[in-house]
């Protein structure tokens, strides 16, 4: 008897061999890591940047293949996030795109203009991953080695920070960011024999003050002359700097007790200026105290719209209060 070795053996589709040529030569075209270097760099991601900008970006890099295969890999990954990565091209697509959907190495922090230091920490810790005890050290500790750097010196901007730096440089980073903007600013207070730290409290008092930067220079003469005639600035944003936050917020209004505050940040228990600033403030409100309007205005209000309205003595505030002032502030 002849035995058929080949008996329950089927040959191989040559239809399915080719279906499996396809994919992975799909694969290697459009998945595949572009190469085998391991060698990673930074690939950032832009704050409000759109998803096929980020790709056009990724393929002008070298790190993918194939636009539309990374954008159904992408679809599947979920969304990609800003901020900073680090990425190889010995990565697939598969792996790009989980680490553009992961969290960032490196973590955009936008700080607004107004905010006192607390704030700014909240923003950290909140976009660093700090914990309470972390954040407390920051303002307490990392950011009073020197009196000057107490407050103000934070500048508001956006900023990429690694999300492994340590909270003292991150202070640095902010305060060197300050010091390179302050730059031109410092030069024309010395010309006018203005303390650099003088600038700042002022400025810090413009920028909560202010409705917007058209307010700044106005505000500014106001200031000046008041300081000028030893008048109390009465400033209720210095009087919420000193009160804290209560539970509704840093800067909510203040109730008619808070103005007995015992500090001398309380200006209507004071003249003069605080002894620090009261907020980061930006360029504006800095430009403000060295160009200010030139008026002989000693009393501002804001009126419901937020027009600022000034008088030049107290009758005529008094005026403005009974014309314009509907829940609005008056100093």
């Amino acid at each position: 008897m002849v035995v058929n070795d080949s008996i329950g053996v089927r040959p191989f589709p040559l239809a399915a061999i080719g279906v499996i040529v396809l994919v992975c030569g799909l694969y290697f075209f459009t998945l595949a890591a572009p190469s085998g270097r391991a060698q990673t760099e930074q690939f950032t991601v832009p704050l409000h940047t759109t998803t096929g900008q980020t790709i056009d970006a990724l393929a002008s890099a070298g790190l993918i293949k194939n636009k539309l295969a990374f954008r159904l890999v992408q679809m599947v990954r979920g969304p990609i996030r800003p901020g900073g990565f680090m990425l190889s091209s010995s990565m697939n697509a598969w792996q790009i795109a989980g680490a553009l959907t992961g969290t960032p190495s490196l973590a955009w922090v936008v700080i607004p203009e107004g905010l006192r230091k607390e704030e700014i920490a909240g923003i950290l810790a909140q976009d660093l991953g700090w914990d309470a005890t972390t954040t407390a050290h920051w303002i307490t500790t990392d950011t009073t080695a020197q009196y000057d750097y107490t407050e103000g010196v934070y500048f508001p901007d956006t900023y990429l920070i690694p999300r492994t730096e340590s909270p003292a440089a991150v202070a640095q980073r902010l305060q060197q960011k300050f010091e390179e903007v302050f730059a031109p600013y410092a030069g024309e207070a010395l010309r006018q024999n203005i303390r650099w730290p003088t600038v700042l409290r002022i400025a810090s008092i413009i920028q909560r003050e202010a409705a917007g930067p058209g307010d700044m220079p106005l505000i500014a003469g106001i200031l000046w002359n008041r300081l000028l005639q030893n008048m109390p600035l009465d400033i209720d944003a210095t009087v919420q700097y000193a009160r804290g936050n209560t539970g509704s917020g840093w800067w909510a209004p203040l109730a008619p007790a808070d103005l007995k505050i015992d500090s001398p940040y309380n200006t209507y228990l004071h003249t003069g200026l605080p002894p620090l600033p009261i907020c980061n403030p930006g360029l504006d409100a800095i430009n403000a105290v060295l160009h200010p309007a030139q008026t002989s205005c000693l009393y501002y209000l804001h009126d419901s719209s937020g027009q600022i309205h000034c008088a030049a003595t107290y009758a005529e505030h008094k005026q403005n209060i009974a014309t314009y002032l509907s829940g609005a502030k008056s100093n």
